[in-house]
């Protein structure tokens, strides 16, 4: 299953100029990496991104990262994963702009 991290721009930008990345300030500051589910994404959008516009959303395989992916309790008792290594830029399925249109973050149809 596809689980999925929102970059800003220069986040994005130093994981493809380095390969590797520790995450986003809050990652760096939790300790791991945050991620969402597809249902969950938008209201991590909304909720840590609001009015953020120039975002990535990025697409990982989440068998793919092994035991180092965790599923956490978290926002509304949800179960949330959260990898407790380095990403590696090449367990990146794909990265898509996440364009801000009149505040809501507009999210790629074919999301999985």
């Amino acid at each position: 299953m596809l689980i999925y991290k929102i970059f800003r721009a220069d986040e994005w930008s130093a994981l493809q100029s380095q390969g590797e990345t520790l995450g986003a300030p809050i990652d760096l500051s939790d300790g791991f990496i945050h991620f969402s589910t597809a249902p969950q994404a938008a209201e991590t959008a909304a909720k840590h991104f609001a009015n953020v516009d120039g975002l990535f959303l990025l697409a990982l395989e989440a068998e793919a990262l092994g035991d180092a992916l965790k599923w956490e309790v978290s926002r509304g008792g949800a179960d949330f994963p959260h990898l407790y290594r380095k990403m590696q830029l090449s367990e990146v399925v794909w990265a898509k702009p996440l364009p801000l249109v009149n505040g809501v973050h507009q999210f790629p149809e074919d999301m999985a």
